[in-house]
């Protein structure tokens, strides 16, 4: 009957490990019960039972040289200083040199 229907399902009994990767958490799934289903041209992955953990993913971000530079010599520091306020104001140029001037 399911062959009739185009469905066809297959346990995949190697996957040791299920990573769900979003913006800002990754889910982990140790040890699941993982099944593939094709239907009419699709396929689509059952994931069952495993130990789960959940770890929220810190925003990252990349300070260009040219950043800390500018914010260095507008703001009359050194550029470890520089850099250390561009990490404070998440990379915001105006609030870094407000941070290194008025405090």
């Amino acid at each position: 009957m399911m062959k009739q229907m185009g469905l066809k399902m297959d346990e995949l009994s190697d996957i040791e490990r299920v990573i769900l990767e979003g913006s800002k958490r990754e889910i982990v799934i140790e040890g699941p019960a993982v099944t593939a289903v094709n239907m009419q041209g699709q396929r689509m992955y059952q994931v069952v039972g495993g130990q789960v953990t959940e770890t929220n993913k810190e925003k990252e971000f990349e300070i260009p040289e040219e950043d800390v530079l500018l914010v260095a010599q507008q703001a009359n520091v050194s550029i470890e200083r520089a850099r250390a306020a561009l990490e404070d104001a998440e990379g915001d140029l105006a609030r870094a040199i407000l941070i290194l001037t008025t405090g």
